[in-house]
């Protein structure tokens, strides 16, 4: 485990934490792009196609195109898809799908990743609670993100919130990370863990927070194009990701949308900017 000192984990400065908000507000904006775009007929190439498009009218780029090879600009996991999702032109969504939008954007050296999981016309009951439930046990994981508390205080409040919700699996393979001047930087963030265990965190971390919950088991493989990752039991999945910077103030969510406001005031967490 890291210690406070490592040199491998990067922190930032208050600017330095800026300029990380201005990349976030492009990767908000275009997400809210994304959601408004979604509808029965359109394919995740399309919806990559409009991402790009936002992003480097912005002045940034895609964090993820041509990322160790992956071809698009955003991850789009449709249904039992999880996360890394390769947009194609024949993955055409229909009423009643669910798709997770994964998002990240370069600005100025400094990155933003967010993702967001949106219903494809009508709505099921049981994906509106499984969309509920994955997207406040981020918020959960997220309150945690303040001097002083560790890494595990951060997993064990994301799986304690979804597993007091009932039967759902929590993603163990896959989970958060460190975000700077790179996308994936140390440390790994579990999305479990146990209270006041692992690395301390402190002011000018910047975290990526992103559970991933099943309606089915936990359990999830990859195929064979090396990206997409499914429920291994075919149930659905839903993705939910911020960025957050660590402050004395407390966390600062350095990819909030408009729609967030209300949440981050009701946390009591400092405003976005």
């Amino acid at each position: 485990m890291f210690r406070r000192a490592d040199p491998e984990i990067q922190l930032k400065t208050s600017e330095e934490i800026g300029k990380m908000r201005a990349a976030g507000e492009i990767v908000a904006r275009t997400l809210d792009e994304l959601r408004a775009a979604v509808r029965p007929g359109i394919s995740t190439l399309d919806l990559d196609a409009i991402a790009e498009s936002g992003i480097r009218a912005a002045g940034a780029v895609p964090s993820f195109k041509g990322y160790h090879g992956f071809t698009g600009s955003i991850c789009a996991s449709v249904n039992e898809e999880v996360v890394h999702g390769i947009p194609r032109a024949d993955r055409v969504l229909a009423d009643g799908d669910i798709i997770s939008i994964d998002c990240g954007a370069i600005l100025d050296g400094w990155h933003g990743d967010s993702a967001i999981t949106v219903a494809v016309g009508a709505l099921a009951e049981d994906d509106r609670r499984l969309m509920e439930v994955c997207e406040e046990s981020m918020w959960q994981g997220i309150a945690q993100l303040r001097p002083g508390k560790r890494l595990g205080d951060i997993g064990h409040a994301i799986d304690g919130y979804i597993r007091s919700q009932g039967r759902y699996g929590n993603v163990q393979e896959y989970g958060g990370h460190g975000i700077g001047t790179e996308m994936h930087m140390e440390p790994h963030v579990l999305n479990h863990g146990k209270r006041g265990r692992g690395l301390e965190l402190v002011e000018g971390m910047c975290l990526a927070i992103e559970p991933m919950a099943n309606l089915g088991t936990r359990h999830v493989l990859q195929l064979d194009d090396g990206w997409t990752v499914v429920t291994r039991d075919a149930e659905r999945s839903a993705h939910f990701e911020h960025t957050v910077a660590v402050t004395a103030e407390g966390p600062r969510v350095l990819t909030a949308r408009a729609e967030n406001r209300e949440k981050i005031a009701a946390l009591g967490l400092p405003d976005p900017g």
